[in-house]
């Protein structure tokens, strides 16, 4: 009993310590709301930290300060203003309706809103996040309507040698009680993600759930597999898997994923009430994912009537993969998947992605064969709140 005693007080000494960085800098939390939205849509973040020589707030909602990378503009950080009871305060100008994320610098030391619990993880990156309704980011709030399901599916997946792997399903509202039929959406994450990201990043749940109960999008059976063929599932779901997540996935862009892709189809078409045809079938995926769908539907051209590439990474790593057989002879794929032609091919870009070039040169070989297709061009970069757009915007074409 005294060595179980001993044992208890050291882990709850070690939970301690690991908290003590951040405890040291911010107290006194209780009474702060932070953020702040205010009627006028400027946001107030507030942190108690009287012993901070200076914080940082970061985010993507600071449009004066931009630096230009390769993944588009991201955008820079602004110093907090302490009060004299020890408050650090920013206020921003108005600011548009969306979601963004934010964190939070203390004396060179990233941490986290204390006031605020609502965080995402961006493959290795938390943040904390906050809403501006009024607008378009409407639809990414949970509304009172209807809701479907989130289930996460373990799946048995016998092209990848792997026994099971798992994808998240939503079902709409209403699917568990009835008998009817529904078409599938196929949706894609990109390099770095897994079957989380589309409900934790893209907020899928949230679009398709107010959109269909708004009349603007048709009640479907949304599929959010894992597109990293190592991976059974997300970091830390599966054995042996409590590792750091990377943008650079092992087995992402070799031809595996296009080719398990009837694992998939093959399990949500027999444990689903699925309409299984071409006409009610989509695939639409962002940046590798884009990727996926491409090559997917072009290797498949009577499986999909629609088609979407959200910041599609068209061209990436296909001369390395020049000898894997679904990479090969896409003109002549396109030939055949134009010729009884998807009733939609969608493809979205923002104008600062380091993307938008390879997307320009396949819409020229689109337009060179007269291949229909629907352009959206998007300020910003490689980001999610393009990809909620993009989403938001393909979803409502879909299945009409």
């Amino acid at each position: 009993m005294k060595i179980r005693i001993v044992l208890v007080a050291l882990v709850a000494m070690m939970i301690a310590f690991g908290a003590t960085a951040q405890e040291k800098l911010i107290s006194n939390t209780s009474n702060i709301v932070s953020p702040a939205i205010n009627p006028d849509h400027t946001v107030t973040f507030k942190v108690h930290a009287p012993k901070a020589s200076r914080v940082i707030l970061t985010g993507d909602f600071l449009p004066k300060h931009k630096i230009l990378t390769s993944l588009g503009e991201m955008e820079s950080s602004v110093d907090m203003i302490e009060n004299r009871d020890g408050v650090w305060e920013y206020t921003t100008a108005p600011l548009e309706s969306e979601l963004y994320t934010y964190r939070l610098i203390a004396n060179g030391q990233q941490i986290y809103d204390p006031s605020n619990v609502y965080q995402l993880r961006d493959i290795a990156t938390y943040s904390n996040y906050f809403i501006v309704g009024d607008g378009k980011a409407d639809v990414y709030k949970v509304q009172e309507v209807p809701h479907g399901t989130i289930a996460k599916v373990w799946y048995p997946s016998n092209h990848l040698d792997l026994k099971m792997r798992r994808m998240t399903v939503y079902t709409p509202a209403g699917y568990e009680n009835g008998k009817g039929k529904y078409p599938v959406l196929y949706l894609l994450h990109g390099a770095g993600g897994d079957e989380n990201a589309w409900t934790e990043l893209g907020r899928a749940a949230q679009i398709l759930d107010n959109l269909i109960a708004q009349g603007k999008v048709e009640p479907m059976i949304v599929v959010m597999p894992n597109g990293n063929g190592a991976q059974e599932a997300a970091p830390g779901e599966y054995p042996n898997s409590m590792y750091k997540p990377s943008f650079s996935n092992p087995v992402c862009m070799d031809g595996s994923i296009e080719k398990a892709f009837p694992d998939v189809m093959s399990y949500v078409e027999k444990h689903y009430r699925t309409i299984n045809d071409k006409a009610h079938r989509a695939i639409c995926g962002l940046s590798m994912g884009g990727f996926h769908s491409l090559y997917i539907s072009a290797n498949n051209p009577s499986l999909f009537g629609y088609v979407g590439l959200f910041s599609a990474a068209i061209n990436r790593r296909v001369k390395e993969g020049a000898n894997i057989d679904v990479y090969q002879n896409l003109e002549e794929k396109l030939a055949k998947q134009f010729k009884d032609a998807p009733k939609l091919y969608w493809i979205g870009i923002g104008n600062s992605d380091f993307l938008y070039k390879d997307n320009c040169n396949y819409r020229q070989l689109l337009d060179q064969k007269g291949y229909k297709y629907t352009y959206v061009e998007t300020d910003g970069g490689h980001i999610w709140r393009n990809w909620r757009i993009y989403l938001t915007e393909f979803s409502q074409k879909l299945f009409k």
